[in-house]
């Protein structure tokens, strides 16, 4: 275990913000966890613990300790007729382990393809995309409380998953560190078509069965359609979470626009697309010196070079400020602001 000093985070986070954090260390064993949990840098330190750094926004240098998890390996530990269980390290990229899963024939996370990250902070996310979402193919996981050195494992119930959200966003954030999640995936094909554009693209593959490998690569196509290359423009997805509003509201704004993306959950429950009330107002391809909104998805801020984070920050108020003012709807953002 290596603590560095005065530590740069431009590569350690998506947006290619450039902050610096007092003190930076990467752990990739148990043995660095608990080095570190004993250490007295930790005792002293305001915590912050990363994985992908998919979902920050740097907005200030961090003053304390930067914790990133690094282990890596995926590990069959038991299967029966219909499921695998596999158990699979905290610091694995995300989009590497549904390829895996799609190579084995294990079925349930090929909608969450592409999606940018490690896979313990995509648990703390709780991911989501194209009608599926995470806690779909969690089973449980194991953490280690970084403060005491307890391990706890954390079933579906515990790590009390919401949209965009669970235990360790909210009530316990950087308080355990996720050292590795075993997911239950199928061995039959299940697949969700019914949301997005993912039916109409495989109806054009015409004379092609459709299975999980030509499933993931509809995504990938669809992804790669409307989001930036992370490679080559500075973003953490989706700014915004899509908000949740009653029927009365949503006939309120149908009223007026009544070609309004929403989708039913239930009788009085509607989900509104966060992604056409931001283009409503104006903002899609929109740039203030290198930070903007992305020319092909509104829901979506961008650092074209050399952004500062608070400047993100302003312009993702400004956004904000629009869509309540034209719609009555205050959005909250999904990326988390340090």
């Amino acid at each position: 275990m290596n603590i560095k000093q005065n530590h740069s985070l431009k590569k350690y986070n998506t947006f290619n913000i450039e902050a610096k954090a007092d003190y930076f260390v990467e752990l990739s064993s148990e043995a660095d966890v608990f080095s570190l949990i004993n250490s007295d840098i930790l005792k002293n330190n305001e915590i912050l613990i990363i994985g992908g750094g998919c979902n920050i926004l740097f907005v200030n240098d961090f003053k304390g300790l930067v914790v990133k998890v690094a282990n890596k390996g995926i590990e069959k530990i038991k299967e029966d007729k219909e499921n695998v269980y596999l158990r699979v390290a905290a610091g694995e990229d995300w989009d590497s382990f549904v390829k895996y899963c799609v190579n084995n024939n294990y079925y349930g996370a090929e909608n969450l393809s592409l999606i940018p990250g490690c896979v313990g902070s995509c648990v703390v996310q709780n991911i989501g995309a194209y009608g599926v979402e995470l806690k779909n193919v969690f089973y449980e996981l194991t953490a280690y409380d970084i403060f005491s050195g307890d391990k706890t494992v954390f079933d579906k119930q515990k790590c009390e998953f919401g949209y965009r959200k669970s235990i360790f966003k909210n009530k316990t954030f950087s308080k355990y560190l996720i050292f590795s999640v075993v997911f239950k995936l199928s061995k039959k094909q299940n697949f969700v078509l019914d949301y997005g554009n993912i039916k109409q693209e495989i109806e054009k593959l015409s004379g092609s069965k459709l299975n999980v490998k030509i499933l993931r690569d509809v995504v990938c196509k669809i992804r790669n359609s409307k989001l930036p290359d992370i490679t080559q423009i500075g973003s953490a997805g989706s700014f915004f979470k899509n908000p949740f509003v009653s029927f009365d509201k949503f006939f309120e704004i149908k009223k007026k626009y009544p070609e309004i993306v929403a989708y039913k959950i239930k009788d009085n429950l509607y989900k509104l697309s966060a992604a056409w009330m931001v283009d409503k107002c104006g903002w899609k391809g929109k740039r203030f010196g290198d930070a903007g909104v992305y020319e092909k998805q509104a829901l979506v801020i961008v650092n074209y070079g050399n952004a500062t984070g608070k400047e993100i920050y302003n312009l993702s108020k400004e956004i904000q400020k629009s869509v309540f003012e034209k719609f009555n709807i205050q959005l909250q953002p999904e990326v988390i602001i340090i």
